[in-house]
């Protein structure tokens, strides 16, 4: 098994032998007693959302707690937590790459397998959010253009298909290597491997090819990438509902997206590190430069709070003040101010430290930040809501309040579990780091 190396003009340079040391480490392995107990685990919670959701759509969504006031819950929350999330697939694997930064090769596999968990139930969700899902295709026939609807209908289904292209095209040598040296496995995997494999022979035609594919790939899913988000943001600001009328959300989004799905990569890559025993691949240094570059991230996200929040709330128009009173001193002010404290300011001053952005501090830091990205994603949905831009008259006291009832917390953790399922399945599917990239940063010359 060879690597061929290339220059930027894309002219063959060498062949690389892949050291026998990188297969024994990165190639897949069987599920340890605590791989099945945690997959265990989040197959009952799958199955417990799973239940719900039938019971959801025999009853309707009545048996949810959204009414004609808070019509988006918590659904619509996750939505935007798991797009904002997959946006992790294009900085890790597109920007720095393009930015030539050497040491992001073994994160990049991680991000992208990520990017397609976290897409693929944004998508998802949105069918659970519907009260009729079986007309889902409607948006697709029926759809008219100057929706901002459809407008996240198409970045959703685009994004996703480059995000899976992006994962699937650098994994070809990868899965031709499983296919020669993994002997010992089910006919059904073997075939896997080999179906996927798409014929793949180690030519240096079949790496130019692969190397182009992802250079393009990479520059094609950064505006998607800022698109995704940014339309998701326009669902919201294209209203002239209060807290969401801001010209400020586009960016807002895209720069809260960044900073969740960077703590997303460091979570990951640390129980991947830890799991799989990959501490000479995945070192301290990774940990040491992804906790300055979550410094930065949240450094730009602290700067568009400050400008979402501090504007409105000098000038305190009045249809304005019952919103920012909700979320100061109301009833959201606990969850305001937990977030904004512990899941962005307390990061912050932590991670400005080396002692911070080492391995476990900068994982607890990372969960931390991922909670909070999740709770500041139904701060922006809910109390919105609770406050409509034309109040209507003499409706029920428990619309003015939104408490979501047990299926739809069941739907979300279910969803939330189905990411990391997936994300587990295809690391033990699949070589949790690119056994090819990582033999060219440091080749073996062939005897």
């Amino acid at each position: 098994m060879s690597v061929t190396t290339f220059t930027n003009d894309g002219a063959v340079i060498e062949t690389h032998a892949i050291p026998q040391v990188l297969l024994d480490d990165l190639l897949p392995r069987k599920l340890t007693r605590s791989g099945k107990l945690w997959m265990s685990f989040l197959i009952i919670v799958m199955a417990i959302g799973a239940y719900a959701y039938i019971d959801q759509l025999r009853k309707g969504l009545i048996v949810t707690d959204m009414r004609d006031y808070a019509s988006w819950g918590i659904y619509i929350s996750n939505f935007v937590f798991f797009v904002a999330i997959s946006l992790v697939g294009s900085l890790i694997s597109a920007i720095l790459k393009l930015a030539d930064v050497k040491w992001r090769t073994p994160l990049v596999r991680i991000a992208e397998i990520i990017a397609v968990a976290s897409i693929t139930f944004a998508a998802m969700i949105i069918i659970v959010d519907m009260g009729r899902p079986e007309r889902f295709w409607h948006l697709f026939v029926y759809g008219r253009i100057q929706s901002p609807i459809l407008w996240d209908v198409i970045v959703v289904t685009t994004y996703f298909t480059i995000s899976v292209l992006l994962l699937y095209i650098p994994l070809l040598p990868d899965l031709a290597i499983c296919r020669d040296r993994l002997t010992n496995i089910a006919k059904w995997k073997k075939w896997c491997y080999k179906f996927f494999a798409l014929n793949w022979k180690n030519t240096p035609r079949q790496y130019k090819i692969v190397n182009d594919s992802i250079r393009v790939l990479a520059i094609l899913i950064i505006p998607l990438a800022l698109s995704i988000h940014t339309v998701t943001s326009w669902l919201f600001a294209t209203t002239f509902r209060v807290g969401w009328d801001s010209s400020n959300f586009g960016p807002y989004f895209v720069a809260g997206a960044f900073m969740a799905g960077a703590a997303a990569v460091t979570a990951v890559m640390y129980v991947v590190r830890e799991h799989y025993g990959l501490q000479k691949y995945i070192t301290n240094k990774h940990f040491d430069h992804m906790g300055k570059l979550l410094v930065l991230l949240s450094l730009i996200y602290l700067y568009f709070n400050v400008n979402e929040y501090l504007v409105p709330g000098y000038k305190m128009k009045a249809v304005e003040a019952d919103q920012l009173r909700a979320l100061f001193t109301g009833n959201y002010s606990p969850m305001f101010w937990l977030v904004q404290i512990f899941g962005l300011a307390v990061p912050i001053l932590i991670l400005l430290f080396k002692k911070g952005r080492k391995p476990i501090p900068l994982f607890i830091i990372s969960i931390i930040v991922v909670i909070g990205a999740w709770f500041k994603r139904l701060l922006i949905v809910t109390p919105t809501l609770l406050h409509p831009f034309i109040p209507m008259q003499n409706v029920p006291e428990s619309w003015h309040h939104y408490i979501p009832t047990w299926h739809e917390w069941a739907i979300t953790a279910a969803s939330l579990a189905g990411a990391l399922f997936v994300i587990q399945m295809l690391i033990r599917i699949f070589p949790p780091i690119s056994i090819w990239e990582m033999a060219e940063e440091e080749p073996v010359e062939t005897k």
